[in-house]
């Protein structure tokens, strides 16, 4: 009798007639492993941006102080503070600067009122104008309004461009023009 040669177990699972089924196992779980990393980056994503949104609305609430690295202060002094009015009026045109740029907007331009009738009362005033989105318009208002030292807006004229309105413009968010006049009170350091 002629010994029968019996294969290996392994080399009978990849002969041709198991090789295909084996392939597309293989295959299904390769897509079940890239669906489930999609569907759990996907959820990290949301909520991350869940997460952004909470701490935003903690914020504007006062349940949270700021955070960040917005360069406006939120503790300090509640005065403009400086030797003459034109460093008080300096100061108040780079906080407002800083606001408008930590916003995303850009300060088309700006000036500062040092002969005005509040000036004799102790107030500085600065008049701007400048270009932002709509979404980031309340976070402007918000972190002028919130920081030290204590700003106030006096007026504010928002105007929308004349290409929003228009279907097909290819802008998703087009930026406004706002004009604002913010004041704050000086303080003389001695």
């Amino acid at each position: 009798m002629i010994p029968t040669l019996r294969a290996h177990p392994i080399q009978k699972l990849l002969t041709r007639a198991h090789a295909v089924p084996l392939l597309g196992y293989m295959a299904l779980l390769l897509g079940f492993a890239v669906v489930t990393w999609l569907a759990l980056a996907s959820l990290a994503g949301d909520y991350a941006e869940y997460s952004a949104a909470a701490d935003l609305l903690d914020q504007i609430e006062g349940r949270k102080p700021a955070t960040g690295t917005s360069g406006l202060d939120k503790s300090g002094s509640p005065f403009l503070e400086g030797r003459t009015v034109t460093i008080a009026g300096a100061a108040l045109q780079q906080r407002v600067v800083a606001a408008v740029n930590d916003a995303g907007g850009n300060v088309l331009s700006s000036q500062v009122d040092l002969q005005g009738s509040e000036t004799k009362q102790g107030y500085v005033s600065l008049s701007a104008n400048l270009e932002i989105e709509q979404s980031n318009l309340q976070q402007l208002l918000y972190d002028i309004e919130t920081g030290m030292p204590f700003l106030f807006i006096d007026q504010l004229v928002v105007q929308m461009p004349q290409s929003a309105g228009k279907i097909g413009s290819g802008l998703d968010s087009p930026r406004m023009r706002v004009q604002i006049d913010v004041s704050g009170q000086w303080q003389v350091i001695k």
